[in-house]
């Protein structure tokens, strides 16, 4: 009932605060024998950590990972994997002017109403420092996709209205908001550092690819793959919507145009995204995400109290002014995480 597990063969437990003592995973499903080590998956966290330029949170985390159980002289046992990271740099103090109020934008109110209590210290886990027990997850994943022949690559190609106009992969790394053009990078740091000054957010636009992936995954009905994919990406706070491949697009285009026609060397294009009817067709699964400006901003706002007065707020602490950054190796371990899932179900089904 907690709305903390996610997946059905491959699947994990998220537990832990903002401000609190620590976050940390539980991973059941993985394969035994598999070479994997607290090194391997610290290179996601380092990707996701906190601090790393001028338009992330200030907040020191370095999210160095330990693994309490699952692996065993460097392989995988079988058994469930857990996965732990101390949280060192909390100041549960900034939010005290606040902690009766409701801050717009942020999960506040609504925890309040489902729960009757609320963790107040940087949104509790509610907050965003959630998503680094994905991405440990998420990494175990990838780890075991690798092995398919599948990659997972997302990068973003929208900041605050500017848009990316070429495709670069090898640029993606090389700048820190993780847009696919260099030149697009330059003036997005631009718009995020001067809304940052003025006390404000943007948001923006991430795509995903998956590539190697075979064909025959997803669940004809209900667990579709691009609807399982979509229920792994709108479970991340920040993401407001999603679309595959042409995406809102087809609204505008013909049947015509719209359908992957077929020749001897397979599609010859991809409006479908690489999922039909539910299942993929073994083509790149292409799908783009929409990234909302972050919540918490220094310009005053209106609010009321947890006694329904008329308030006025400003929020405190350290935040992301963009959350695309640091959204993408987010995104990646959630699809990693799905697509593994599949493949052990895929499986089970032909077993």
């Amino acid at each position: 009932m907690s709305g903390s597990t996610f997946g059905e063969r491959f699947k994990m437990t998220t537990f832990g605060e903002s401000h609190g003592e620590a976050v940390g995973v539980i991973i059941e499903g993985v394969t035994p024998d598999i070479e994997l080590n607290e090194e391997y998956i610290q290179i996601q966290m380092d990707r996701r950590k906190p601090g790393q330029s001028s338009v992330t949170t200030s907040r020191k985390e370095y999210d160095r990972i330990r693994i309490l159980s699952g692996v065993f002289e460097g392989r995988t046992t079988g058994t469930p994997l857990s996965i732990i990271l101390n949280n060192t740099d909390m100041r549960p103090s900034a939010y005290d002017d606040i902690k009766f109020m409701f801050r717009p934008g942020h999960a506040d109110f609504t925890y309040v109403k489902k729960y009757g209590f609320r963790d107040y210290r940087g949104s509790g886990r509610a907050s965003g420092r959630e998503t680094a027990a994905r991405v440990a997850a998420g990494a175990v994943a990838r780890k075991l996709l690798e092995r398919r022949g599948v990659s997972v690559v997302s990068y973003t190609t929208e900041i605050g209205g500017i848009r990316c106009t070429t495709f670069d992969p090898d640029a993606i790394e090389r700048n820190p908001v993780r847009a696919c053009d260099l030149a697009a990078a330059d003036k997005m740091i631009e718009r995020i550092e001067k809304l940052a000054a003025e006390g404000d957010s943007c948001g923006g636009i991430v795509e995903c690819r998956i590539s190697g992936i075979a064909a025959g995954l997803g669940e004809p009905v209900f667990d579709k793959l691009d609807a399982e994919l979509a229920k792994a990406m709108l479970s991340i706070g920040a993401i407001k919507g999603i679309e595959f491949g042409a995406g809102f697009r087809a609204a505008s285009m013909l049947g015509s145009e719209h359908n992957d026609q077929m020749d001897e060397m397979g599609f010859r294009t991809n409006h479908a995204g690489g999922i039909l009817g539910g299942i993929s067709t073994g083509a790149d699964i292409v799908f783009r995400v929409v990234v909302k400006p972050t919540s918490s901003i220094s310009i005053p706002q209106q609010t009321i109290d947890m006694d329904g007065n008329e308030r006025n707020i400003t929020t405190v602490g350290r935040h992301d002014p963009c959350i695309c950054p640091r959204i993408v190796p987010v995104i990646e371990a959630m699809a990693c995480m799905v697509i593994e899932d599949h493949y052990k179900r895929q499986a089970a089904l032909l077993y």
